[in-house]
């Protein structure tokens, strides 16, 4: 343990958060974790300014504060200005998620005393509570967070908090009368989409196989993704050829499509970051895995299932197939999904009947 810092000393803190919507949505762990182990903690959070959606669903956060810096830019003048703007508001300790230069110039140009972050790109100096990562001690994404919260060496807690979007009922109904979601029977939400890359997507002639079966079980299936996700999610709309079938990849805000998935009875998605949120939201939940693994981001829930592959080349972590064969993800069959999607929803609807 570091002497000069003690974890029962900071009570406000600044943390600077993650630039995916993924990682943004396990951080939530660590805000958790912070008001456990720091009762009446403030937590104050710098992020971009399309993570306010997410933040605003977590009620440890006190303030989304918005960086008005784009993902990757030095803008030095800007940071130095920010920093100037919060050297007032009287923080003890910044938490840097990033391993990156730029993200721990605002702290230190801040003045905020305790400074706290995994050693990245030269950050000596600027990180005053610099932390040595151990990958085989801290496997997952998930507890390098929450290892931030604690002490130096001190042991991460026995059971690490799971994320946990909070979202308002009749607003999210609102959302999903607004974009014509079924009111009764059972709605299947499929993320086809993947930011990392086409390595990540599992094909959409799957997706749409299995969006299909759903239809004729009676489902209403719902498209989520990105504007860059339209040609994908249009090819497996056009497939289905049924008005079950709802395409909203690039027609709703962040917010929304929290609230839509929130209402869906079931989710199977790429490894994205509409998996994570889906986790979040206790939804069950596939994640089918192949060039990355569930052994460094898996779904944060009880009520999520992975299917990944086994193939000799998996996870390459690549974002496009090196071989060209895409097998981890050809190779997962639409057959199998289905199988251990219906395997889940059965397990799901028997946790609710006994609760």
């Amino acid at each position: 343990m570091n002497a000069e810092y003690s974890s029962q000393a900071p009570d406000r803190v600044l943390v600077v958060g993650p630039s995916w919507v993924g990682d943004m949505v396990m951080a939530q762990a660590l805000f958790k974790q912070l008001t456990i182990s720091r009762p009446g903690v403030e937590i104050d959070v710098l992020a971009p300014p399309w993570s306010d959606p997410l933040l605003v669903r977590m009620p440890e956060v006190r303030n989304a504060l918005t960086k008005p810096i784009g993902h990757g830019e030095l803008a030095l003048g800007r940071r130095w200005k920010l920093g100037r703007q919060l050297a007032s508001r009287g923080y003890d300790q910044s938490i840097v998620l990033p391993n990156s230069f730029k993200s721990a110039l605002v702290p230190w140009l801040a003045g905020i005393p305790r400074r706290t972050g995994w050693r990245g790109e030269h950050r000596y100096g600027l990180l005053n509570d610099l932390r040595k990562l151990d990958p085989q001690r801290l496997p997952l994404m998930v507890q390098r967070f929450v290892a931030l919260a604690q002490d130096d060496g001190e042991p991460l807690p026995r059971l690490i908090p799971g994320p946990e979007l909070q979202v308002d009922t009749e607003a999210a109904q609102a959302v999903g009368n607004k974009f014509g979601l079924a009111p009764q029977g059972r709605v299947l939400a499929l993320c086809p989409g993947a930011e990392f890359g086409g390595a990540k997507r599992w094909p959409d002639s799957y997706f749409a196989t299995l969006a299909r079966r759903y239809i004729d079980l009676g489902w209403q299936v719902v498209l989520f993704g990105s504007p860059k996700d339209q040609e994908v999610t249009t090819r497996i709309a056009d497939a289905c050829a049924s008005a079950h079938c709802l395409d909203l990849a690039g027609k709703t805000s962040l917010g929304e499509a929290v609230d839509l998935l929130s209402l869906c009875s079931a989710v199977v998605s790429n490894d994205s970051g509409l998996m994570h949120i889906a986790a979040a939201l206790n939804r069950p939940t596939l994640v089918i895995y192949g060039a990355t693994s569930p052994d460094f981001t898996p779904p944060l829930s009880k009520r999520a299932a992975i299917e990944r592959s086994e193939i000799e080349c998996a996870p390459c972590f690549e974002r496009d197939c090196p071989l060209q064969h895409h097998r981890c993800m050809r190779d997962t069959l639409p057959e199998q999904v289905a199988d251990k999607l219906a395997r889940l929803i059965i397990a799901t609807d028997q946790d609710v009947d006994n609760q």
